[in-house]
Protein backbone atom coordinates (compact mmCIF):
# COMPACT_ATOMS: atom_id res chain seq x y z
CA UNK A 1 0.00 0.00 0.00
CA UNK A 2 1.31 3.18 -1.14
CA UNK A 3 1.97 6.03 1.64
CA UNK A 4 1.04 9.61 1.19
CA UNK A 5 4.66 12.08 0.84
CA UNK A 6 5.12 15.15 1.75
CA UNK A 7 4.58 16.91 -1.74
CA UNK A 8 0.63 15.55 -1.19
CA UNK A 9 0.45 17.84 2.45
CA UNK A 10 2.01 20.73 0.95
CA UNK A 11 -1.04 20.17 -1.98
CA UNK A 12 -3.83 20.02 0.46
CA UNK A 13 -2.27 23.16 2.45
CA UNK A 14 -2.64 25.45 -0.82
CA UNK A 15 -6.06 23.88 -1.49
CA UNK A 16 -6.87 24.96 1.85
CA UNK A 17 -5.04 28.24 1.79
CA UNK A 18 -8.61 30.56 1.64
CA UNK A 19 -10.50 27.98 3.59
CA UNK A 20 -8.82 27.02 6.87
CA UNK A 21 -6.97 29.17 10.08
CA UNK A 22 -3.79 28.78 10.64
CA UNK A 23 -4.39 27.57 14.73
CA UNK A 24 -2.67 29.60 16.99
CA UNK A 25 0.38 27.51 19.28
CA UNK A 26 0.54 28.28 22.26
CA UNK A 27 3.37 27.65 25.17
CA UNK A 28 2.09 25.46 28.36
CA UNK A 29 3.69 26.27 31.88
CA UNK A 30 2.13 23.78 33.55
CA UNK A 31 2.51 21.22 31.57
CA UNK A 32 6.27 22.32 31.38
CA UNK A 33 6.55 22.01 34.98
CA UNK A 34 4.62 18.61 34.84
CA UNK A 35 7.21 17.16 32.25
CA UNK A 36 10.26 18.83 32.75
CA UNK A 37 10.31 19.79 29.57
CA UNK A 38 9.00 22.68 26.83
CA UNK A 39 5.34 22.29 25.78
CA UNK A 40 2.75 23.74 23.58
CA UNK A 41 -0.19 23.36 22.35
CA UNK A 42 -1.71 23.26 19.11
CA UNK A 43 -4.89 24.31 19.23
CA UNK A 44 -7.36 22.92 16.83
CA UNK A 45 -10.16 23.39 18.92
CA UNK A 46 -10.30 26.77 17.32
CA UNK A 47 -9.88 25.58 13.98
CA UNK A 48 -13.30 26.26 11.99
CA UNK A 49 -16.12 24.09 12.95
CA UNK A 50 -14.14 23.44 16.21
CA UNK A 51 -11.90 20.88 14.97
CA UNK A 52 -9.37 20.27 12.67
CA UNK A 53 -11.63 17.75 10.62
CA UNK A 54 -12.42 20.50 7.87
CA UNK A 55 -9.12 20.14 6.62
CA UNK A 56 -9.59 16.76 5.75
CA UNK A 57 -13.33 16.96 4.52
CA UNK A 58 -12.63 20.03 2.47
CA UNK A 59 -9.78 18.63 0.68
CA UNK A 60 -11.61 15.36 -0.45
CA UNK A 61 -14.61 17.24 -1.63
CA UNK A 62 -13.24 20.14 -3.46
CA UNK A 63 -11.03 16.88 -5.46
CA UNK A 64 -14.45 15.52 -6.64
CA UNK A 65 -15.61 16.47 -10.17
CA UNK A 66 -18.65 18.08 -11.01
CA UNK A 67 -20.33 15.41 -11.49
CA UNK A 68 -19.43 13.64 -8.58
CA UNK A 69 -20.41 16.88 -6.65
CA UNK A 70 -23.87 16.81 -8.58
CA UNK A 71 -24.69 13.33 -6.72
CA UNK A 72 -24.42 14.71 -2.99
CA UNK A 73 -21.90 13.60 0.02
CA UNK A 74 -22.38 11.57 2.61
CA UNK A 75 -20.84 10.75 5.92
CA UNK A 76 -20.49 9.14 9.27
CA UNK A 77 -19.50 10.81 12.15
CA UNK A 78 -20.27 11.10 16.36
CA UNK A 79 -20.09 14.93 15.46
CA UNK A 80 -16.74 16.69 14.49
CA UNK A 81 -16.62 14.93 11.00
CA UNK A 82 -19.87 15.76 10.15
CA UNK A 83 -19.61 19.35 11.12
CA UNK A 84 -16.37 19.51 8.84
CA UNK A 85 -18.36 17.61 6.00
CA UNK A 86 -21.59 19.83 6.32
CA UNK A 87 -19.19 23.21 6.65
CA UNK A 88 -16.78 22.18 3.43
CA UNK A 89 -20.37 20.97 1.40
CA UNK A 90 -21.52 24.09 2.01
CA UNK A 91 -18.59 26.01 0.38
CA UNK A 92 -18.42 24.10 -2.18
CA UNK A 93 -21.73 23.64 -3.32
CA UNK A 94 -23.19 20.31 -2.96
CA UNK A 95 -25.48 18.50 -0.51
CA UNK A 96 -24.58 16.39 2.15
CA UNK A 97 -26.16 13.97 4.54
CA UNK A 98 -24.60 13.10 7.70
CA UNK A 99 -25.22 9.50 9.27
CA UNK A 100 -24.89 10.11 13.71
CA UNK A 101 -25.02 7.45 16.14
CA UNK A 102 -28.19 8.13 18.40
CA UNK A 103 -26.93 9.61 21.64
CA UNK A 104 -24.97 11.88 19.48
CA UNK A 105 -24.04 15.04 21.66
CA UNK A 106 -26.78 17.43 20.58
CA UNK A 107 -24.98 20.89 20.51
CA UNK A 108 -22.93 18.72 17.52
CA UNK A 109 -25.90 17.36 16.04
CA UNK A 110 -27.02 21.16 16.17
CA UNK A 111 -23.85 23.23 14.54
CA UNK A 112 -24.39 20.21 11.29
CA UNK A 113 -27.60 20.88 10.84
CA UNK A 114 -26.96 24.69 11.18
CA UNK A 115 -24.35 24.15 8.41
CA UNK A 116 -26.71 22.95 6.14
CA UNK A 117 -26.29 18.89 6.27
CA UNK A 118 -29.04 16.29 6.41
CA UNK A 119 -28.74 14.26 9.78
CA UNK A 120 -30.18 10.94 9.92
CA UNK A 121 -29.41 8.32 13.16
CA UNK A 122 -28.26 4.97 13.22
CA UNK A 123 -26.96 2.80 15.37
CA UNK A 124 -25.58 3.38 18.66
CA UNK A 125 -21.68 3.82 17.31
CA UNK A 126 -19.50 5.28 14.58
CA UNK A 127 -19.00 1.91 13.06
CA UNK A 128 -22.69 1.58 13.20
CA UNK A 129 -23.33 4.93 11.46
CA UNK A 130 -20.62 4.41 8.42
CA UNK A 131 -22.19 0.90 7.73
CA UNK A 132 -25.45 3.52 6.77
CA UNK A 133 -23.24 5.92 4.85
CA UNK A 134 -21.75 3.20 3.29
CA UNK A 135 -25.48 1.71 2.25
CA UNK A 136 -26.88 5.28 1.56
CA UNK A 137 -23.83 5.96 -0.80
CA UNK A 138 -24.49 2.59 -2.82
CA UNK A 139 -28.55 3.22 -3.13
CA UNK A 140 -28.00 6.47 -3.83
CA UNK A 141 -24.89 7.70 -5.94
CA UNK A 142 -23.85 10.19 -3.21
CA UNK A 143 -19.94 10.11 -2.57
CA UNK A 144 -18.56 8.61 0.98
CA UNK A 145 -16.28 11.05 2.35
CA UNK A 146 -14.92 8.93 4.76
CA UNK A 147 -13.43 10.35 8.22
CA UNK A 148 -10.04 8.88 8.13
CA UNK A 149 -9.45 6.21 5.54
CA UNK A 150 -8.25 8.27 2.48
CA UNK A 151 -5.49 9.66 1.10
CA UNK A 152 -7.22 13.21 0.17
CA UNK A 153 -8.42 13.39 3.97
CA UNK A 154 -5.03 12.39 5.45
CA UNK A 155 -3.14 14.89 3.45
CA UNK A 156 -5.73 17.38 4.57
CA UNK A 157 -5.26 16.30 8.49
CA UNK A 158 -1.42 16.32 7.62
CA UNK A 159 -1.34 20.53 6.88
CA UNK A 160 -1.70 20.68 10.97
CA UNK A 161 2.10 19.31 11.37
CA UNK A 162 2.95 21.64 8.35
CA UNK A 163 1.85 24.61 10.62
CA UNK A 164 3.57 23.11 14.04
CA UNK A 165 7.11 23.06 12.40
CA UNK A 166 6.29 26.81 10.77
CA UNK A 167 5.37 28.04 14.06
CA UNK A 168 7.98 26.02 16.48
CA UNK A 169 11.01 24.37 14.30
CA UNK A 170 12.51 23.07 17.25
CA UNK A 171 9.73 20.67 18.11
CA UNK A 172 10.87 17.08 18.81
CA UNK A 173 7.55 15.05 19.98
CA UNK A 174 4.04 15.82 18.62
CA UNK A 175 1.57 13.78 20.61
CA UNK A 176 -1.85 13.57 19.27
CA UNK A 177 -5.54 11.93 19.47
CA UNK A 178 -5.88 8.89 17.78
CA UNK A 179 -9.43 7.62 16.87
CA UNK A 180 -9.08 5.56 13.31
CA UNK A 181 -5.67 7.33 12.55
CA UNK A 182 -6.32 9.92 9.62
CA UNK A 183 -5.12 12.96 11.68
CA UNK A 184 -1.45 11.37 12.92
CA UNK A 185 -1.02 9.32 9.70
CA UNK A 186 -0.95 13.03 8.11
CA UNK A 187 1.01 14.35 10.85
CA UNK A 188 3.63 11.65 10.93
CA UNK A 189 3.98 11.95 6.64
CA UNK A 190 4.78 15.95 6.89
CA UNK A 191 6.92 15.86 9.92
CA UNK A 192 9.24 12.56 9.61
CA UNK A 193 9.69 14.13 5.84
CA UNK A 194 10.77 17.55 7.76
CA UNK A 195 12.29 16.15 10.32
CA UNK A 196 13.27 12.30 10.41
CA UNK A 197 14.15 12.99 14.08
CA UNK A 198 11.06 14.43 15.18
CA UNK A 199 9.08 11.11 17.34
CA UNK A 200 5.25 11.10 16.66
CA UNK A 201 3.17 9.83 19.73
CA UNK A 202 -0.91 8.55 19.60
CA UNK A 203 -3.30 8.60 22.28
CA UNK A 204 -6.01 6.50 22.48
CA UNK A 205 -8.69 5.93 25.08
CA UNK A 206 -8.07 2.54 27.14
CA UNK A 207 -11.75 2.06 26.29
CA UNK A 208 -11.41 2.22 22.36
CA UNK A 209 -7.85 1.12 21.94
CA UNK A 210 -7.88 -0.40 18.28
CA UNK A 211 -4.21 0.07 17.59
CA UNK A 212 -2.56 -1.25 20.07
CA UNK A 213 -4.34 -4.95 19.25
CA UNK A 214 -3.85 -4.08 15.74
CA UNK A 215 -0.18 -3.23 15.61
CA UNK A 216 0.55 -6.05 17.47
CA UNK A 217 -1.48 -8.84 14.94
CA UNK A 218 0.07 -6.80 12.27
CA UNK A 219 -3.24 -5.53 10.65
CA UNK A 220 -6.56 -3.72 11.35
CA UNK A 221 -8.65 -5.33 14.11
CA UNK A 222 -11.92 -4.98 15.29
CA UNK A 223 -12.67 -4.67 18.92
CA UNK A 224 -15.76 -6.06 20.37
CA UNK A 225 -16.80 -3.18 22.20
CA UNK A 226 -15.78 0.18 22.88
CA UNK A 227 -16.36 2.70 25.77
CA UNK A 228 -15.15 6.00 26.46
CA UNK A 229 -16.07 9.53 27.03
CA UNK A 230 -14.22 10.45 24.39
CA UNK A 231 -16.74 9.84 21.62
CA UNK A 232 -14.64 11.75 18.91
CA UNK A 233 -11.68 8.89 19.29
CA UNK A 234 -14.47 6.05 19.80
CA UNK A 235 -13.06 3.70 16.91
CA UNK A 236 -13.55 0.10 16.76
CA UNK A 237 -10.99 -0.53 13.79
CA UNK A 238 -8.72 1.45 12.47
CA UNK A 239 -8.62 2.48 8.83
CA UNK A 240 -6.26 0.29 6.27
CA UNK A 241 -4.79 3.17 4.95
CA UNK A 242 -4.01 5.19 8.02
CA UNK A 243 -2.83 1.82 9.24
CA UNK A 244 -0.01 1.39 6.97
CA UNK A 245 1.23 4.65 8.09
CA UNK A 246 1.04 4.40 11.80
CA UNK A 247 2.89 1.18 11.43
CA UNK A 248 5.83 2.69 9.30
CA UNK A 249 6.16 6.03 10.79
CA UNK A 250 4.33 6.84 13.89
CA UNK A 251 6.73 6.27 17.54
CA UNK A 252 4.74 5.35 19.72
CA UNK A 253 0.42 4.84 20.92
CA UNK A 254 -0.28 4.80 24.62
CA UNK A 255 -3.38 4.84 26.16
CA UNK A 256 -5.24 6.88 28.59
CA UNK A 257 -8.28 6.43 30.91
CA UNK A 258 -11.52 8.52 31.22
CA UNK A 259 -10.18 9.48 34.59
CA UNK A 260 -7.49 11.22 32.77
CA UNK A 261 -9.30 12.66 30.08
CA UNK A 262 -11.48 14.18 32.76
CA UNK A 263 -8.24 15.32 34.85
CA UNK A 264 -6.98 17.25 31.03
CA UNK A 265 -9.92 18.64 30.44
CA UNK A 266 -9.47 20.47 34.20
CA UNK A 267 -6.39 21.41 33.50
CA UNK A 268 -7.17 23.11 30.48
CA UNK A 269 -10.03 24.70 31.71
CA UNK A 270 -8.45 26.04 34.81
CA UNK A 271 -4.89 26.68 33.82
CA UNK A 272 -5.18 27.44 30.10
CA UNK A 273 -8.89 28.99 29.64
CA UNK A 274 -9.16 26.33 27.06
CA UNK A 275 -12.64 24.40 26.37
CA UNK A 276 -11.91 21.01 24.38
CA UNK A 277 -13.93 17.90 24.45
CA UNK A 278 -12.44 14.73 26.36
CA UNK A 279 -10.70 13.72 22.60
CA UNK A 280 -9.21 16.81 22.44
CA UNK A 281 -7.16 16.14 25.78
CA UNK A 282 -6.14 12.88 25.27
CA UNK A 283 -2.36 14.30 23.96
CA UNK A 284 -2.99 16.71 27.43
CA UNK A 285 -3.80 13.26 29.25
CA UNK A 286 -0.70 11.23 28.44
CA UNK A 287 1.56 14.26 29.11
CA UNK A 288 -0.20 14.81 32.74
CA UNK A 289 -0.04 10.73 33.64
CA UNK A 290 3.57 10.18 32.23
CA UNK A 291 2.19 7.79 29.97
CA UNK A 292 5.07 8.25 27.28
CA UNK A 293 8.65 8.37 29.01
CA UNK A 294 11.26 9.67 28.24
CA UNK A 295 9.76 12.87 26.93
CA UNK A 296 12.25 15.02 24.83
CA UNK A 297 11.12 18.38 24.48
CA UNK A 298 9.82 21.02 23.07
CA UNK A 299 7.10 18.75 22.97
CA UNK A 300 3.85 20.04 20.74
CA UNK A 301 0.18 18.64 22.21
CA UNK A 302 -2.84 18.64 19.28
CA UNK A 303 -5.85 19.99 21.11
CA UNK A 304 -7.98 18.02 18.62
CA UNK A 305 -11.40 19.44 19.04
CA UNK A 306 -13.47 21.68 21.20
CA UNK A 307 -17.04 20.66 20.52
CA UNK A 308 -18.41 19.57 24.33
CA UNK A 309 -21.79 19.39 25.30
CA UNK A 310 -22.31 21.34 27.90
CA UNK A 311 -23.96 18.71 30.28
CA UNK A 312 -21.05 16.25 29.59
CA UNK A 313 -18.59 19.08 30.49
CA UNK A 314 -20.53 19.73 33.91
CA UNK A 315 -19.91 15.92 34.28
CA UNK A 316 -16.68 15.80 33.50
CA UNK A 317 -15.74 18.89 35.89
CA UNK A 318 -17.37 17.35 38.37
CA UNK A 319 -15.74 14.06 37.81
CA UNK A 320 -11.85 15.84 37.73
CA UNK A 321 -12.61 18.00 40.60
CA UNK A 322 -13.41 14.49 42.57
CA UNK A 323 -10.59 12.46 40.91
CA UNK A 324 -8.35 15.76 41.80
CA UNK A 325 -9.49 15.44 45.68
CA UNK A 326 -11.19 18.87 45.66
CA UNK A 327 -15.46 17.24 45.62
CA UNK A 328 -16.69 15.48 48.24
CA UNK A 329 -19.51 13.62 48.39
CA UNK A 330 -20.52 12.44 52.13
CA UNK A 331 -23.05 11.14 54.05
CA UNK A 332 -23.19 12.11 57.54
CA UNK A 333 -25.28 10.72 60.21
CA UNK A 334 -26.57 12.94 63.21
CA UNK A 335 -29.53 12.98 65.74
CA UNK A 336 -33.24 14.20 64.45
CA UNK A 337 -33.00 17.14 66.77
CA UNK A 338 -33.50 21.17 65.96
CA UNK A 339 -30.47 22.89 65.08
CA UNK A 340 -28.44 19.79 64.01
CA UNK A 341 -28.12 20.57 60.19
CA UNK A 342 -27.10 23.82 61.11
CA UNK A 343 -24.31 22.73 63.75
CA UNK A 344 -23.24 20.27 61.00
CA UNK A 345 -23.07 23.28 58.51
CA UNK A 346 -21.19 25.70 60.72
CA UNK A 347 -18.51 22.55 61.38
CA UNK A 348 -18.02 22.27 57.99
CA UNK A 349 -17.31 26.25 57.33
CA UNK A 350 -15.47 26.24 60.05
CA UNK A 351 -13.07 23.81 58.28
CA UNK A 352 -13.21 26.50 55.06
CA UNK A 353 -14.88 23.89 52.80
CA UNK A 354 -17.62 25.00 50.44
CA UNK A 355 -21.39 23.20 50.86
CA UNK A 356 -22.47 22.31 47.17
CA UNK A 357 -25.96 20.84 48.02
CA UNK A 358 -27.71 18.99 50.81
CA UNK A 359 -30.06 16.57 50.91
CA UNK A 360 -31.77 15.77 54.38
CA UNK A 361 -33.35 12.59 54.39
CA UNK A 362 -35.38 10.57 57.71
CA UNK A 363 -36.23 7.91 55.28
CA UNK A 364 -33.54 5.42 54.97
CA UNK A 365 -33.72 1.53 55.95
CA UNK A 366 -29.70 2.25 57.32
CA UNK A 367 -31.18 4.85 60.01
CA UNK A 368 -31.67 4.16 63.62
CA UNK A 369 -34.85 5.95 65.21
CA UNK A 370 -34.23 8.99 65.47
CA UNK A 371 -31.78 9.57 63.24
CA UNK A 372 -31.27 11.62 59.97
CA UNK A 373 -29.00 11.52 57.05
CA UNK A 374 -27.56 14.39 55.68
CA UNK A 375 -26.05 14.06 52.11
CA UNK A 376 -23.78 16.93 50.86
CA UNK A 377 -21.43 17.87 47.52
CA UNK A 378 -18.54 19.88 49.24
CA UNK A 379 -15.46 21.42 47.49
CA UNK A 380 -12.62 21.69 49.24
CA UNK A 381 -8.54 22.59 47.99
CA UNK A 382 -7.50 19.33 47.66
CA UNK A 383 -6.86 15.33 49.20
CA UNK A 384 -4.83 17.35 52.25
CA UNK A 385 -8.42 19.49 53.08
CA UNK A 386 -10.72 16.54 52.13
CA UNK A 387 -9.18 14.52 54.56
CA UNK A 388 -8.80 17.26 57.60
CA UNK A 389 -12.23 18.11 57.16
CA UNK A 390 -13.41 14.50 57.27
CA UNK A 391 -11.29 13.66 60.13
CA UNK A 392 -12.94 16.88 61.81
CA UNK A 393 -16.47 16.14 61.16
CA UNK A 394 -15.39 12.50 63.16
CA UNK A 395 -13.92 13.76 65.92
CA UNK A 396 -17.06 15.96 66.19
CA UNK A 397 -18.82 13.14 66.41
CA UNK A 398 -20.63 12.39 62.96
CA UNK A 399 -21.24 9.24 61.56
CA UNK A 400 -19.19 9.91 58.15
CA UNK A 401 -19.17 7.91 54.86
CA UNK A 402 -17.97 9.18 51.41
CA UNK A 403 -20.34 8.40 48.27
CA UNK A 404 -19.90 7.24 45.10
CA UNK A 405 -16.97 9.17 43.16
CA UNK A 406 -15.05 10.96 46.38
CA UNK A 407 -11.88 10.56 47.30
CA UNK A 408 -10.64 11.53 49.93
Amino acid sequence: MDLLTLADVEAARDLLAPVVKKTPLIPSRPLGEITGVPVWLKCENQQRAGSYKVRGAYTRIARLSGAERSRGVVAASAGNHAQGVALAAGLLGTRATVFMPEGAPLPKVSATKGYGAAVEYAGTSVDDALEAAYDFAATTGAVLIHPFDHADVIAGQGTVALEILEQRPEVTTIVTAVGGGGLISGVAVAAKALRPDIRIVGVQAAGAAAYPVSLEAGAPRKLDACATIADGIAVRRPGDLPFAHVAKLVDEIVTVQDEDLSAALLVLLERHKTVVEPAGAAAVAALLTGAYVPLDGPVVAILSGGNIDPMLLMRVIEHGLASAGRFLRLAVRCTDRPGQLARLLREIAGQRANVVDVNHSRQSPRLSFGEVEVALSVETRGPAHSSALIKALRDAGYRVALLADSTP
